[in-house]
């Protein structure tokens, strides 16, 4: 439904992007994540046919973003960082002027409009000034504006931000249902959101994707070592002496609960859970809980986007 391939954006001398590629697939929600300057942004406005790639190409719905970026605009929906509304319309009037804009027909604007308002929670709200509204609420009618044509594909910037914790979990809801109908990006600065959100994620850094996986395996590779969370019956003081006999082995973050102790466990290797296993049970120890661990997609996307190398654009600077 959307592929970007060798993609390529030049401002000036400053490479923006630099041959990203990255492909998503009908029904999908995709995290689409990086530091600040990363390229997000840019990557979003080469899909919404903001701006033209230098090189590559990139497709929506089979469309070309420059060759035929009428037809992509006819299926996509695109909430920017900052919705893209006029404070002095209410948000009916609001819609019924962006239906006008995508030339929804006369007899089928007013379900369109009346079923964006349902899906984004703004029914009380439909004949107030837009410039009244608080934060949250405009960015529901930044919502509603990108839903109104019911469009194949969706990309949203940031669609959370100033939403208190009972409108992100409607908002996060909702994003989740629109998989049912619609390809999602999403790009957001809440890593946590992505877990509950995003089965895929495409990570980006200086202008490169340096990862595209889902968050189960990203979280899965993101470890050097094998952690587990254990839960012991010891039957003496030396438990640990005996968990620590296997070289490599590590106990952190010890805490006692009546007869029972639980730690993390990092092993070197799987290879070394067996010989941790038989030397605990052979001094008389038991496991009462055994369940592996994983590093989080914040841990992750440290990793994969921190450098103590200077960027491009510092070199330059600096230069």
């Amino acid at each position: 439904m959307i592929e970007l391939s060798g993609v390529t954006k030049y401002y000036g001398n400053f490479c923006a992007l630099d041959g990203v590629s990255f492909s998503v697939g009908k029904g999908e929600v995709l995290g689409l994540l990086g530091p600040n300057g990363a390229g997000k942004t840019t990557a979003m406005r080469v899909l919404t046919c903001f701006i033209p790639a230098t090189t590559g190409t990139a497709t929506v719905a089979g469309f070309d973003v420059f060759e035929n970026s009428l037809e992509v605009r006819r299926r996509l929906g695109y909430l920017p960082e900052t919705p893209p509304l006029y404070p002095e319309m209410t948000v009916r009037s609001y819609l019924n002027f962006i239906a006008d804009i995508r030339e929804i027909p006369v007899k089928m604007k007013r379900a369109k409009v009346d079923s964006a308002v349902v899906r984004t929670a703004l029914g009380d709200h439909i004949d107030r000034v837009i410039g009244t509204l608080s934060k949250g609420y405009r960015q529901r009618v930044g919502l509603a504006q990108a839903l109104l044509h019911d469009p194949e594909v969706l990309i949203l910037d940031e669609p959370t931000v100033g939403l208190d914790p009972n409108q992100i979990i409607e908002i996060r809801g909702l994003i989740q249902n629109l998989s049912a109908d619609h390809t999602v990006i999403l790009s957001t600065h809440i890593l946590p959101e992505v877990s509950m959100t995003c089965k895929r994620v495409a990570i980006i850094n200086e202008g490169r994707i340096v990862a595209v996986d889902s968050v189960e395996n990203l979280e899965q590779k993101g470890s050097n070592s094998t952690r587990f969370k254990i839960g012991l019956k010891p039957a003496g003081i030396d438990w640990k002496k005996a968990v620590e006999s296997v070289e490599g082995v590590r106990v952190e973050h010890e805490s006692v609960r009546g007869e029972h102790v639980f730690f993390d466990l990092t092993l070197p290797a799987e290879a070394a859970y067996e010989k941790v296993f038989r030397a605990v049970v052979g001094k008389g120890h038991l496991f009462t809980e055994i369940t592996p661990s994983r590093a989080s997609l914040e841990e992750v996307f440290l990793k994969l986007t921190h450098t103590d190398e200077p960027s491009s654009s510092e070199r330059r600077e600096a230069a």
